[in-house]
């Protein structure tokens, strides 16, 4: 376990898919500044590493492990405990910026976006199945399950019926197809737990709502962010939720934070 939490104080976990970092940069500080997560991963940055906004995290007391490309993805790691050690990317990247490693108080934080898949048939479901598969073999390679470790991000799959609006409508689409769910299972079998149904069972709790057809007023979404805990922090996990206010923002992000309070 940690040291933070064998001393008895918990550490609040985030996620947030900011869909562009420089146009929801305000929208970030003025969360943080009331939400106030020790740790948080962020996800689609689509900036360069020198475009992103490391003074204004640091003013609210945060340093930051970026792995960034122009334009599209771009995953960090932001803390307001010291970052140990900081390991970006990883094999089933293929060349794009998807996956950082941050290292903190002991405890692995991965903050991932996997990819969308665009269409069942399409090549870019073939590169989501990849990527799914190296990511379990990263893992296999990374640590044993007992050891502390949160998986956060946009998995870009809603794992189950209760987590998505319409499921028979969204059967066999993209985030919600029987290959992907194969998939995200593969990657739980290594011994990752959902944070959120560790606590929560209820249905409809959602993560992101499409733009397009007034999705969000409609309440159309889908629960394709989670925050997965290994066994080694599985009894660790006292509260998790998804804070869906910031989806009420002007020009908000599609997708909201999902947090994870982990204690004694």
């Amino acid at each position: 376990m940690p040291d933070r939490l064998i001393d008895g104080a918990p550490i609040l976990i985030a996620t947030w898919n900011v869909n562009s970092i420089r146009a929801r940069k305000q929208h970030l500080l003025d969360w943080l500044a009331t939400a106030k997560p020790d740790v948080m991963c962020l996800q689609e940055l689509k900036v360069r590493e020198e475009e992103f906004p490391f003074d204004e995290l640091g003013a609210l007391g945060y340093e930051a492990a970026v792995h960034a490309q122009p334009t599209y993805n771009g995953v960090a790691v932001i803390s307001r405990l010291p970052i140990e050690e900081v390991i970006p990317g990883f094999a089933g990247e293929e060349g794009q910026a998807r996956l950082l490693e941050a290292v903190i108080q002991g405890v692995h934080v991965l903050s991932v976006y996997c990819p969308n898949g665009q269409d069942p048939k399409s090549d870019k479901f073939e590169y989501k199945e990849r990527f799914f598969a190296a990511l379990r073999a990263h893992l296999d390679g990374l640590a044993k399950p007992g050891a502390p470790l949160a998986l956060c991000g946009d998995t870009n799959i809603a794992p189950e019926a209760r987590d998505v609006w319409d499921p028979e409508g969204c059967a066999g689409s993209v985030g919600f197809h029987p290959r992907e769910h194969q998939w995200l299972r593969h990657l739980a079998d290594w011994g990752l737990h959902d944070s959120l149904r560790l606590v929560d069972q209820r249905p409809g709790l959602y993560s992101w709502w499409d733009y397009r057809g007034f999705g969000y007023g409609k309440n159309r979404g889908m629960r394709i962010d989670q925050i997965w805990v290994s066994q080694g922090l599985k009894g660790s996990v006292k509260k998790a939720w998804i804070d869906v206010d910031p989806r009420t923002w002007e020009r908000p992000s599609d997708h909201t934070p999902v947090l994870c309070e982990l204690a004694e």
